[in-house]
């Protein structure tokens, strides 16, 4: 899974699952009281209400959960306590972005504008909270929770004042056609609200549509989010309800018989099928299965071994669907003083993401000190090393040769203006006892020397903020075609260069 993207990227990515979000927290917030003027009067604490995200034909996009936890007073207002939790997993976070937020919202039931706003972020090293803070002034604008609300409230129809992201702005929706849905949580007839603004359109949403219940409620059990990288969608996966409030009655009163239920018959489960091996990888990833790279590896320009870069097999690795990359040490020259025959790395990845499963180091060399085996926790983000060593990471985090194939996929294009990068990516790697933030930054494509040939390439230059590795100024040369070949590597005085590309059929 690769951590971050580029900053414009990450903006408009981050809205759309800000959107699937804030769209789903006050389904669970509210519930129906017949005899109120507003529906945002009506929370039901206890109540938890689970989405399923998906990207594209990928199901397992995010995990998306809300809670309402409490209502009280804050600072003397009336509030609801609402919690919502929204990581994203597996193509999304390799694709494009990690998410794993933490939102906290206080929101006056009667106006349904937001009192208190607490953001928790952990999709960094280190986690980030941000505050909105409207007890003393109120705010006379909607954010994108309440703004959702409001349209619940009004059927779906209506123009709002928002202010997100430092800006205020104006969403308009309009429903229009019903449709019948079928999620995991039951069928539902309903009514599709399409939700329009300039706050969406410069970030990239091209379309954004809500699926609200036709009855009272209003809920909407599906979000469909489009945008250029292709279609979101958020679908309503399971409800967990408050256990009802009991009365006592002043006289007891017989308990009535419950009729016996039919026991249904149990439906015939599914075989599964067989697992394969060594099928294709996605279309999305920059090279195939079996390719395999072969480098010199040269010294101050004397050559001292060749390195072998493959990925070499789809199987299953301790019962999940893995592909295995290596990179080996497989000859070595008279004046090679660093490497072993037989030197190599093996990093066991998710095959659709690239996040690591297990990283294996193995050194015989000079650089036998940093022999390791590292397994990383791709719901947690703990990395376990050493046998006995153990650290938080953000989840998807990279070991560096799963960084490697996964940066041919990224999107790096150069920034138009050099002295303002915002086009840097940014990718969380884990390196001998810690995870540190790479920063890739793309140069424009240019030609360079290749095996006395001049050839096009472009220059990616690797800041790790780890001082010993920065010493090194780490760059890597990608050719300029869709397989974005890394042509060239450069650490120090040594420099590998790309001599043979294998292409295995293993099928």
């Amino acid at each position: 899974m690769i951590l971050l993207h580029t900053r414009r990227t990450i903006s408009a990515f981050r809205v759309v699952f800000t959107l699937l979000f804030l769209a789903i927290l006050p389904v669970l917030s509210f519930s129906q009281v017949t005899t109120a003027p507003a529906r945002s009067s009506s929370f039901r604490v206890g109540e938890k209400l689970t989405y399923s995200v998906s990207f594209q034909s990928f199901k397992n996009a995010a995990f998306l959960e809300t809670y309402v936890v409490s209502r009280g007073k804050l600072s003397g207002k009336d509030v609801v306590e609402v919690r919502g939790r929204l990581k994203t997993f597996e193509i999304v976070s390799a694709a494009f972005s990690l998410i794993d937020e933490m939102r906290t919202v206080f929101t006056d039931p009667e106006s349904g504008l937001p009192v208190f706003i607490s953001r928790t972020q952990n999709d960094a090293v280190t986690p980030k909270e941000t505050v909105s803070n409207f007890i003393t002034t109120p705010t006379t604008n909607f954010d994108l929770l309440t703004v959702i609300y409001k349209l619940r409230d009004a059927g779906g129809n209506g123009s709002f004042s928002i202010f997100e992201d430092g800006e205020t702005s104006i969403v308009t929706a309009q429903t229009s056609t019903g449709e019948k849905v079928k999620t995991d949580a039951g069928t539902f007839d309903t009514s599709v609200s399409t939700i329009t603004g300039p706050y969406l359109d410069a970030r990239g949403i091209k379309r954004f549509l809500v699926n609200f219940t036709s009855d009272d409620a209003h809920l909407p059990v599906l979000i469909r989010v489009k945008t250029a990288k292709g279609e979101y969608r958020a679908e309503l996966s399971s409800i967990l309800n408050p256990i009802p409030e009991t009365t006592v009655s002043p006289m007891p009163t017989p308990a009535p018989v419950l009729t016996p239920k039919p026991v249904a018959t149990p439906k015939p489960q599914a075989t599964p099928l067989p697992y394969v091996e060594n099928q294709p990888l996605l279309p999305e990833l920059s090279f195939s299965l079996g390719e395999t790279l072969e480098y010199k590896v040269t010294n101050s320009g004397t050559p001292v071994a060749t390195l072998t870069l493959a990925a070499k097999e789809r199987k299953l690795f301790q019962k999940q669907d893995s592909l295995a990359l290596s990179a080996t040490i497989t000859a070595i020259e008279q004046a090679n003083r660093t490497f072993a025959l037989g030197d190599s790395v093996i990093t066991q990845v998710n095959p659709d993401t690239l996040a690591p499963f297990q990283n294996e180091m193995k050194f015989g060399g000079a650089l036998r000190s940093l022999n390791q085996t590292a397994i990383f926790d791709s719901r947690s983000g703990g990395i376990t090393f050493g046998g006995t060593g153990s650290t938080e990471s953000p989840i998807g985090t990279h070991s560096i040769l799963s960084l490697i194939y996964a940066m041919r996929s990224f999107n790096l294009r150069p920034s138009k203006d050099a002295g303002n990068p915002v086009n840097d990516t940014r990718v969380a790697v884990f390196w001998t006892d810690r995870a540190y933030i790479f920063t890739l930054r793309p140069a424009n494509i240019e030609e360079i020397l290749f095996d006395g040939e001049k050839v096009k390439a472009q220059l990616i230059t690797i800041n790790t903020g780890n001082p010993q590795l920065d010493q090194l100024a780490l760059k890597v040369w990608l050719s300029t075609d869709e397989r974005r070949v890394p042509l060239r590597f450069s650490a120090g005085t040594f420099q590998a260069d790309l001599t043979t590309v294998t292409k295995a059929n293993l099928n």
